[in-house]
């Protein structure tokens, strides 16, 4: 004869872990509040770059014009840029790396 171990305290146990995993495939910890979503960090971090790249060539633009712009800021605009592209460039390559790694793992 086989006894069903099922108690209210195992089936509440079940279910929270369950309501746990479920949150988590949503976005959300158990404390409420939001994971951050990779694609939109990356999208972020995209924007952020190109923003900075734009910025630093409105300025050149501005100073190659004659206008009242500090070839200071014209400099650190462009290595802000340079430095943004450089930092987003080395993070695509260490995805890649790691997702080739992934693929080429025996299964």
């Amino acid at each position: 004869m086989i006894e069903k171990a099922t108690s209210a305290a195992s089936i509440a146990s079940m279910l929270k872990t369950l309501q746990s995993h479920a949150s988590q495939a949503q976005g959300i910890q158990d404390d409420g509040t939001a994971k951050a979503d990779f694609s939109a960090l990356i999208r972020q971090a995209v924007g952020n770059t190109n923003s900075a790249q734009m910025d630093a060539q409105n300025t050149t633009a501005a100073f190659e014009r004659g206008e009242a712009v500090p070839l200071t800021d014209v400099v650190m605009k462009m290595q802000k840029a340079s430095l943004s592209f450089e930092a987003t460039l080395q993070v695509r390559n260490k995805v890649l790396k790691a997702y080739e790694d992934v693929m080429n793992m025996p299964v």
